[in-house]
C-alpha cells in the first residue's frame, strides 16, 4: 500500500524545553490515525511541524515521496491542514475565501457547484456572503473545513475538528472523512471526542510531554 505521509525523527525544541521529542510516523493511503492527549501535550506542535507552519528543530516530512524541505510546493499541493484556531482575511466573505483557495489551487472548474454543496452540507449556505469575523466559533470551524475540502489533497491534518461542532455536524464530518478515506486520503487527526476515539481511526496514538506512543 502506498505510503502517503512519512515523518522521520521530527522534533521541536524551544531552548531547553522539548515540545516534541524525535517522532517517527508513517500513514499509508486511506489510513486514519487519531492523536489523543491532554492540552499542551504536543499534539498541535506535531501537526504544525508536519505542516511546516512551525519550523521543526530536526527531522523530515515527506508526502507522496516529496520532501517538505526540498519540494515544499509539491507537498503543499497534496497536504492540507485544518487548525484548531482559524484566521481569516477581514475584507473577504466566506464565499470569497472559498473562491480564493480554489483559485490558488487551480481548481476553479465547477467551483460554484462544489462550493454550494459544501456550504449547504455544513449549514453555511445562507451566510456565504458574511464576513467570517461575524461567525460563531463553530461556524468558523465549519468554514475552515470547507476551505480544506474545496481543493484536492492526499493527506489531511485535523486539529480538534469537532471541538466546536454540534452532534449533527460531527456526523456529517465523519461521513465526509470516511468518503475521503475510501478514496485513498490519509488522515491524521487530534481529538478529545470519545465517539471518534471509539469508532474512528485505524491506529491510535497518545502524546504525553511531547512523546508519541501507540495505544
Amino acid at each position: 500500500m502506498t505510503e502517503r505521509l512519512v515523518v522521520t525523527d521530527l522534533s521541536k525544541r524551544y531552548g531547553n524545553f522539548v515540545a516534541l521529542a524525535p517522532t517517527n510516523l508513517t500513514l499509508k493511503a486511506g489510513e486514519t490515525v487519531i492523536l489523543s492527549g491532554q492540552n499542551g501535550s504536543g499534539k498541535t506542535t506535531l501537526l504544525s511541524c508536519i505542516a511546516n507552519l512551525v519550523r521543526p528543530s530536526s527531522g523530515t516530512v515527506s508526502v507522496d515521496a516529496f520532501d517538505m524541505a526540498i519540494s515544499e510546493i509539491e507537498v503543499r499541493k497534496r497536504l492540507t491542514f485544518v487548525p484548531d484556531v482559524q484566521h481569516y482575511y477581514v475584507r473577504m466573505t466566506a464565499w470569497e475565501h472559498l473562491r480564493f483557495v480554489a483559485m490558488a489551487n487551480n481548481v476553479l472548474e465547477g467551483f460554484d457547484q462544489r462550493a454550494e454543496l459544501l456550504l449547504r452540507e455544513l449549514g453555511l449556505w445562507k451566510t456565504r456572503d458574511h464576513f467570517p469575523h461575524n461567525y460563531s466559533r463553530g461556524m468558523k470551524l465549519k468554514l475552515s473545513l470547507t476551505l480544506a475540502f474545496i481543493r484536492p489533497f492526499t493527506v489531511l491534518l485535523l486539529d480538534e475538528p469537532t471541538s466546536a461542532l454540534d452532534e449533527e455536524s460531527v456526523e456529517i464530518l465523519l461521513g465526509k472523512l470516511e468518503t475521503l478515506r475510501q478514496k485513498g486520503v490519509s488522515i491524521l487527526m487530534s481529538s478529545h471526542n470519545p465517539l471518534i476515539k471509539q469508532q474512528f481511526g485505524d491506529r491510535h496514538f497518545l502524546v504525553e510531554d511531547g512523546v508519541l506512543r501507540e495505544i
